[in-house]
């Protein structure tokens, strides 16, 4: 994996990277990691423990402060699209890593509109990214924690001590106690759909969204 060098993860909230692509990030220090997330920007609680996390991975990162309410009111494509560009420090990378069109639980909107503003603006050439990973899980309509999709294109199953890791980040530094649906969710594998052109992504996002 030496290609992927300048990486981006791009998500809705501080936590999404280390749930769904923390054990990937920590088994890589060698990447140059760029962490987004569009929400909790004002949170006076989750923004510092981010940026504790960012240290955490040896990455940098920023945050924006898009609504993140429980009623989740959608927000305009172009918005969040616009929101995502502000925040990225550039435009090309190697790999970007983003969420899942139907989100990796059920349900969060923010999850859903952040994956297809990715795949689209790489579809029109406002991104650029050599290769694109789709977290790839799903909860049966929550009949249990979230896991891997079997048929993902990628899986990486966690050695222990970096599992271990992953999980003091998420009770330690971002504080979740361990009854928590984030401590008993954090996943042992992780998966991704891998994309390497922008057309390809775009007609699966398209399918995924007549599911």
């Amino acid at each position: 994996m030496e290609k992927y060098k300048k990486v981006a993860i791009i998500v809705a909230h501080p936590d999404d990277e280390t749930l769904w692509a923390g054990g990937t990030i920590l088994n890589h220090p060698e990447w140059e990691c760029f962490i987004v997330t569009l929400c909790r920007k004002s949170d006076p609680d989750r923004a510092p423990k981010f940026h504790r996390v960012l240290k955490e991975f040896n990455a940098n990162g920023d945050m924006g402060d898009l609504d993140d309410g429980a009623e989740q009111i959608p927000l305009a494509a172009r918005q969040v699209q616009l929101e995502l560009l502000q925040l990225l420090p550039a435009t090309d990378f190697n790999l970007i890593l983003t969420h899942n069109p139907h989100g990796e639980y059920t349900t969060h909107i923010r999850h859903q509109e952040v994956s297809q503003a990715v795949i689209n603006l790489w579809y029109n050439s406002a991104i650029v990214t050599a290769e694109l990973w789709v977290f790839a899980y799903e909860d049966q309509n929550r009949h249990y924690f979230p896991k891997t999709v079997p048929a993902a294109d990628l899986h990486f199953s966690l050695a222990l001590k970096i599992w271990k890791h992953k999980y003091d980040i998420i009770t330690k530094l971002y504080g979740f106690n361990k009854d928590s649906w984030e401590a008993q969710t954090t996943p042992k594998e992780e998966a991704f759909w891998q994309f390497s052109d922008p057309k390809i992504a775009f007609k699966w996002l398209k399918d995924q969204q007549k599911l």
